[in-house]
């Protein structure tokens, strides 16, 4: 690695959004660290990284145990003598009706989604504090500037995450550290395939997504890079943050049909009635 070359760490790197922003981060020239859970993406995506010199690394990360994220953190940080951007990447997500979605199940979430990006902000903030710069990105979810029925549980993680990350934005200014939110729409991921539906049939609520104007992870990855660049609390496709902004604000009457019309088509998809 070249002297003075940044340092970044990216937890959930080894697909979806969090491969994508590897790449991204790697094309210019930044050093990654993919943190993930899964060993066999993870070191495919380091090999594919590293096809034209050493750009990358791959390491376990379960981003639930504080202590594995606070060792693998500061073991970075040490090593590299700087940690430049840290991406709070990792997540899951949820689709249930609330009286069906047990207390394992929000721990689950809760865990990996919120607990997830505190443990990372904590660590990575105080060792930024430390060094006098760096940027920390976590991410949240359109989800998270608004209303989400159906999917309540994961809405909870990350209106969570866009209230920590946008309160520290101005909090760490005085240090000269900055963090973002990043908020994506409809990306076109694993997730949606992943995702745990607590009693619903979730080929249903799939189908519906695929029917929206899916963007490439690439694609909001070159976003995100952008937005970073430009300091910016909340970074979100702004076609989508426009439109969210509109019908929320100006026109409620819409936005509240809107979210009963979601919740009619997913009760459709309900196992048991």
């Amino acid at each position: 690695m070249g002297e003075g070359r940044k340092v970044s760490i990216v937890t959930g790197g080894a697909s979806g959004i969090g491969r994508a922003l590897c790449s991204e981060l790697v094309s210019q020239n930044v050093f990654v660290i993919i943190a993930d859970i899964n060993k066999l993406e993870g070191q495919i995506v380091e090999a594919e990284l590293n096809e034209n010199g050493v750009n990358s690394r791959y390491v376990y990360l379960d981003v639930t145990h504080f202590e594995s994220v606070e060792r693998t953190i500061t073991d970075i940080y040490k090593e590299f003598g700087r940690l430049d951007y840290l991406f709070n990447n990792a997540g899951i997500a949820m689709y249930g009706e609330l009286y069906d979605i047990s207390i394992e199940d929000w721990k689950e979430i809760m865990d990996i989604n919120l607990w997830g990006v505190i443990y990372g902000t904590q660590v990575g903030y105080n060792l930024m504090k430390e060094q006098g710069f760096g940027h920390i990105v976590n991410t949240a979810s359109a989800a998270g500037l608004g209303p989400s029925p159906i999917s309540t549980a994961y809405s909870t993680t990350k209106h969570a995450v866009v209230g920590l990350t946008t309160s520290l934005h101005y909090e760490a200014e005085e240090y000269g550290i900055k963090v973002s939110t990043l908020c994506p729409t409809f990306v076109d991921t694993p997730i949606f395939n992943t995702a745990k539906a607590v009693n619903i049939d979730k080929s249903v609520i799939t189908k519906q997504l695929k029917k929206q104007k899916m963007m490439t992870p690439q694609q909001l990855a070159k976003i995100t890079l952008a937005g970073i660049h430009k300091n910016k609390p909340i970074i979100c496709p702004m076609p989508m943050r426009r439109t969210m902004d509109i019908i929320f604000t100006l026109f409620p009457s819409v936005h509240r049909k809107l979210m009963r019309l979601v919740c009619k088509v997913s009760r459709t998809a309900r196992v048991n009635s």
